[in-house]
C-alpha cells in the first residue's frame, strides 16, 4: 500500500479524500520532524515507535572487491512494531472488523498536548510505583515478623500451658496419696 492508497482507506471514514490526505500528510510530518530532531522517540500505542540511532564509525567491506571500506558515523531512523501490532501480524490475535480499529486507542490524557505534563505523568507513575513496591516490602517484612512474634508467643503459651497442667497434676496426685493411705490404715 503506498501513500495514496492509505488515503483512500481512510477518505469515507475522516469526511472525504481531501480531509484524509491533509491528516495523513500531517501525521507523517510531525513523525518526521520529532525522529529528524531526535529529542525523542515517537509512540503510537499498540502500533509501534519511531525513533533516531546513531551508528558509530566502523569499517565495512566491498562486496564487489571485497576491499575494505571505511563507513562514516551517521544517524539512522527506527521502527519498533509495539506488542498489538505483533500480535495481529503473528496471528495469535483476530484482526477486528473493518468498523473497529485494529490498533488500541491510546491512553486517557495522552492526547493533552505537552510533553512536560507526559514526562511528570511518567515520573509521577514510576513514584508511585516504587512507594508501591516499598510498602508490599515492609508489609511483608511485618507479616513476616508478627507471624514470628505470634509463634514465639503461641510456643510460650503452650509451654506454660504445659508446665501448669504438669504442676497441677502432680498437686492433685500428692493431695490425694495422702487420703489414700490414711483410708487404708
Amino acid at each position: 500500500m503506498n501513500k495514496a492508497q492509505l488515503v483512500e482507506a481512510i477518505a469515507d471514514k475522516v469526511g472525504g479524500r481531501q480531509q484524509a490526505a491533509y491528516a495523513v500528510d500531517h501525521v507523517l510530518d510531525a513523525i518526521v520532524r520529532e525522529v529528524v530532531a531526535g529529542s525523542g522517540r515517537v509512540s503510537v500505542t499498540g502500533f509501534g515507535s519511531f525513533e533516531k540511532v546513531d551508528r558509530p564509525a566502523r569499517y565495512a567491506r566491498n562486496p564487489q572487491t571485497g576491499e575494505r571500506v571505511r563507513v562514516k558515523k551517521t544517524s539512522v531512523p527506527r521502527f519498533r512494531a509495539g506488542q498489538g501490532f505483533k500480535d495481529l501480524v503473528s496471528g495469535s490475535k483476530k484482526l477486528p472488523h473493518e468498523d473497529e480499529i485494529s490498533v488500541r486507542k491510546a491512553p486517557k490524557g495522552s492526547l493533552t498536548g505537552g510533553t512536560a505534563s507526559t514526562v511528570k505523568k511518567a515520573a509521577a507513575k514510576k513514584t508511585t510505583a516504587s512507594n508501591t513496591a516499598a510498602k508490599r516490602a515492609a508489609a511483608k517484612k511485618t507479616t513476616a515478623s508478627n507471624t514470628a512474634a505470634k509463634r514465639a508467643a503461641a510456643k510460650k503459651t503452650t509451654a506454660s500451658n504445659t508446665a501448669a497442667k504438669r504442676a497441677a497434676a502432680k498437686k492433685t496426685t500428692a493431695s490425694r496419696t495422702p487420703a489414700k493411705r490414711t483410708a487404708t490404715k
